[in-house]
């Protein structure tokens, strides 16, 4: 499916932002804290869009 290019520090990150966000979704209401979907899906996927443009890679395991 996608290339796995988040890992370590990038991928706990993006979960802990994610999830941040989504939670002041629920506690303020605003619509602007959905973008929390995309660095919570880009860390549990190991995947991101924007790092496969730029060459980017963070995962270990691929940097054979």
């Amino acid at each position: 499916m996608f290339q796995k290019n988040v890992g370590g520090l990038d991928r706990i990150l993006r979960i802990v932002v994610g999830v941040a966000l989504i939670v002041g979704f629920f506690v303020y209401g605003n619509p602007l804290f959905l973008i929390g979907i995309v660095p919570l899906a880009t860390g549990l996927l190991n995947s991101c869009l924007v790092y496969s443009l730029f060459g980017i890679n963070t995962c270990p395991m691929n940097k054979r």
